[in-house]
């Protein structure tokens, strides 16, 4: 096959978010004291992102190296299974923040910790299904007439998780509304007793804030045009136009280490150690609330 320009870049993009990620789980996974709820959703994101990049590459190699129907399905499957659960554990961490802001005293708990399991038993579980689909005989292969912008996935498939999206893009701005209210709130609350609470409080809410807002801007600008070409889009639609939305689209999971994890001081602090060769596994950390990371 000739070499397609797009096809490059997205595997350059899928490079660099496996680069990136990497260090994200292995500095979550060997470091004892990123057990907390907080930091196991970040880490199901960089999971999700590190498999995502590592797809990018593998489909690139297998379908300029050993072309094959099958080897095909597995690279979509993959892809399919860690986009999904990276926008899934996009809307687990802002439900986390809501409910961290709504029960703040009973945040700290077991229910927490249970909760954060549920949630990302059903992130996972769900992923998994819908990159099962092709595998398990829901792709075009046979009909190419059904196929979508994307083959080998089905027009239907795509259509299903182009809604999916949007409902889960529609969960993370309700939520943010939500957030907003109760920032409002603890404002007024502080404004009225200015003397008695530290105006550090509302600061660290306002920069969870901030951070939620360029999440959430951030994941708008590069998945929408994607999942609304997704719908739009057919089988006889141009390549061009579908590279030039998906490749945004895998820009998201490059900006995500850099939003949640670099940003997050336990991480810097654990990067640095380990830079200049003063990292222990034991190192304290002061708690933090899921609004700081």
């Amino acid at each position: 096959l000739a070499l397609n320009p797009w096809d490059v870049a997205l595997c350059i993009s899928g490079t660099i978010i496996s680069c990136e990620n990497a260090i994200v789980v292995v500095v979550i996974f060997y470091t004892p004291a990123f057990r907390a709820p907080m930091f196991l959703l970040i880490g199901s994101l960089a999971t999700a992102d590190l498999l995502a990049g590592l797809g990018l590459i593998l489909h690139f190699a297998f379908v300029y190296f050993i072309p094959s129907e099958a080897v095909s399905l597995l690279t979509v499957g993959l892809l399919v299974t860690s986009f999904t659960a990276s926008v899934s554990s996009l809307l687990t961490i802002t439900i986390d923040r809501y409910l961290s802001l709504c029960n703040a005293l009973t945040y700290y708990s077991a229910r927490t910790v249970t909760r954060t399991y549920i949630m990302l038993i059903l992130t996972w579980g769900a992923s998994i299904c819908y990159g099962l689909l092709p595998i398990m005989g829901w792709n075009c292969l046979k009909e190419p007439s059904t196929c979508s912008i994307v083959k080998p996935l089905t027009k239907n498939h795509l259509i299903i998780l182009s809604v999916s999206f949007f409902l889960v893009f529609a969960a993370m701005l309700q939520l943010y509304a939500q957030i907003c209210r109760i920032v409002s709130r603890h404002a007024h609350q502080i404004a009225i007793q200015r003397h008695l609470l530290p105006s550090s409080h509302y600061v660290t809410t306002r920069k969870g804030i901030a951070t939620l807002a360029v999440i959430l801007g951030t994941f708008a600008s590069c998945w929408l045009p994607f999942a609304l070409y997704c719908l739009l889009g057919d089988y006889s639609s141009p390549a061009l136009y579908t590279y030039a939305t998906l490749l945004p689209a895998t820009y998201n999971s490059m900006l995500n280490p850099l939003i949640y994890a670099f940003r997050n001081q336990e991480i810097q602090k654990v990067l640095w150690a380990v830079c200049c060769g003063c990292f222990s596994p034991t190192m304290p950390f002061r708690s933090r609330s899921p609004s700081d990371v």
